[in-house]
């Protein structure tokens, strides 16, 4: 059993990550020999960290990089803030995506994934029983069969177009300039306004990200951008000339909105860029990515194993794709002197503690919530990391999640077990003294809530609806 992924950005890592994991046989493969010396994305969300905390790999970020207590959000004249929302982690951390990556890649060698860098995928066949990619490296190409592929291969995804998956969408209709550079003469930091527009500066350590509207874009979007070209352009904003010197990286970005059909088509499974693309408002680029590859990893594991979960996978990430979609082309519209009004109305909302709180999760995807048994305010939802207390030890519900797992939580004197189900799941009757309340809980290997609260029947439908069938017959409650 073996599957086969392709891109080695945050989606295809942490999908890696999650199969191996679960004991799947796993091959990576990334067209790049090395990780770019350019960093796209320099920011962790609130749901990204909660979701990496429960494999434990939130904790090496969070130490290393910076915590600011509001979410990432374009065209709101106001802070969204993530004190009392629905997360563990109630901050933005600031955190390149290439640090992320590495810790990634380092999780992924360390659970036995083969990662193959400087190979690229050039075509690829499917039938009822497998994929066949044919792979290219510097010394010819070969063919890789796997049980299922996984494209994670970005906006472009050659995978998504080799497997003939529609991408529809908008094409872009505003372009931005951006360029990782030195500066002779100090900008300040955030927006200035100048007589031939807005500049916008990020301090980066050593260097700065200036972005500016690209009003003359040429006909070939992928035309490189020069320093010459962000020099002229900035000085025609700025009404002076204001030296830039040593380019890290330019590049040139749209606003175009697209999403794929099918997240899964067959054998082939998408995932982060290559399923949608989206304005960059909001900096949620890299933390969506994440959500699709831990909502995808251990279904698909689950499915390679006879449990076909992968109809939810598509069901439950392309609604959220299309939430995301929503939300960052509004941002970009609240940009706009004609939506001024609708800024200064959400706005108002977002003075209000509750408002604020809704629309922070909303933007950050704190609010999502999936198929569960149950009518507790939790259910579907991502579990806060419960600390509990055994008859043996203290721990918490994200280090129970750690094998990646289901998990079945007894508590308040209840008695539900699952031993039919105990290859998959972990059974635990702990206290929660947080939640004294709380009776007992399924969690999803995800973190998220598949059962609370209800009835046996509605636990046994739980178990089987996200684990399978029982291994053994046992008599009694399930």
């Amino acid at each position: 059993m073996t599957v086969l992924v392709v891109g080695a950005g945050p989606a295809g890592l942490l999908t890696a990550c999650e199969l191996a994991l679960a004991g799947i046989d796993t091959v990576l493969v990334e067209r790049t020999p090395e990780r770019p010396p350019f960093c796209r994305g320099f920011n962790l969300n609130a749901r990204a960290l909660d979701l990496l905390a429960r494999r434990g790999y939130a904790e090496q970020l969070v130490a290393e990089g910076w915590q600011v207590p509001h979410a990432a959000v374009s065209g709101l004249p106001v802070t969204l803030a993530l004190q009392g929302t629905h997360t563990d982690h109630p901050f933005t951390l600031g955190i390149p995506q290439t640090r992320v990556e590495e810790v990634l890649e380092t999780h992924a060698i360390r659970l036995g994934v083969d990662v193959r860098r400087g190979q690229r995928l050039s075509g690829l066949t499917q039938d009822e029983d497998e994929v066949t990619a044919t792979i290219e490296t510097e010394h010819g190409e070969y063919r890789q069969r796997a049980d299922y592929l996984v494209g994670c291969d970005g906006g472009r995804s050659t995978v998504r177009k080799l497997a003939g998956i529609d991408f529809p969408g908008t094409s872009s209709t505003r372009f931005t300039l951006l360029g990782d550079v030195e500066q002779a003469d100090e900008l300040p930091f955030g927006v200035t306004d100048g007589p031939g527009g807005t500049i916008f500066v990020i301090p980066r350590p050593g260097y700065v990200r200036l972005l500016m509207q690209d009003d003359d874009p040429p006909a070939d979007k992928d035309t490189p951008v020069t320093l010459d070209l962000l020099q002229r352009t900035l000085d025609a904003m700025l009404g002076r000339h204001v030296p830039l010197r040593n380019p890290r990286w330019t590049t040139r970005f749209g606003d175009a909105s697209r999403q794929a059909s099918d997240y899964v088509k067959g054998r082939v499974i998408l995932a982060g860029d290559a399923a949608h693309i989206h304005p960059p408002a909001g900096a949620i680029g890299v933390n969506v990515a994440l959500d699709d590859a831990f909502n995808l990893g251990w279904k698909l594991a689950a499915t390679v194993r006879g449990t076909d979960l992968l109809a939810s996978y598509h069901e439950e990430r392309h609604r959220a794709g299309e939430r995301v979609l929503a939300s960052t082309r509004a941002q970009v519209m609240l940009g706009d002197p004609a939506s001024k009004p609708i800024a200064d109305l959400l706005g108002r909302v977002a003075e209000h503690p509750d408002g604020n709180r809704a629309l922070t999760e909303v933007i950050t995807g704190l609010d999502a919530r999936y198929e569960a048994f149950g009518d507790h305010p939790w259910a579907g939802r991502l579990v806060p990391d419960l600390a509990l207390h055994t008859p043996d030890a203290e721990t918490t519900l994200a280090k129970l999640l750690g094998p990646g797992r289901g998990v079945l939580l007894s508590l308040c004197d209840n008695d539900y077990t699952a031993p039919r189900w105990s290859d998959r799941i972990t059974m635990i009757t702990a206290r929660c003294p947080d939640h004294p309340d709380l009776g007992a809980l399924l969690v999803r290997p995800d973190g998220h809530a598949a059962w609370l609260d209800g009835t046996a029947d509605e636990l046994e439908r739980a178990l089987r609806r996200w684990f399978g069938n029982p291994s053994t017959v046992v008599s009694g409650r399930p």
